[in-house]
């Protein structure tokens, strides 16, 4: 548990530096980074509590953060 753990930390900081580097997102590197780490880290708590998920922990973590960046804006769009 403790290594999905941090791989899921590392593959949603992953996630959102590349969504910011592709121009998915214009929030900035870091916001996206946090944004994605969040939600990744809420869904794995959820995760372990409730027993759901897409299967593998790096396919929730994918899932997840990509989740959280479509979510959760910050930047207003013009």
């Amino acid at each position: 548990m403790f290594f999905a753990f941090f791989g899921t930390v590392i593959i949603a900081g992953i996630i959102g530096y590349a969504s910011e580097r592709t121009g998915f997102t214009h929030n900035g590197y870091i916001p996206s980074i946090i944004i994605c780490i969040g939600g990744a880290f809420l869904f794995f708590m959820i995760s372990r509590l409730f027993h759901i998920g897409f299967g593998s922990p790096g396919m929730n973590a994918i899932i997840s953060a990509i989740g959280a960046l479509i979510i959760v804006p910050t930047h207003y769009r013009k």
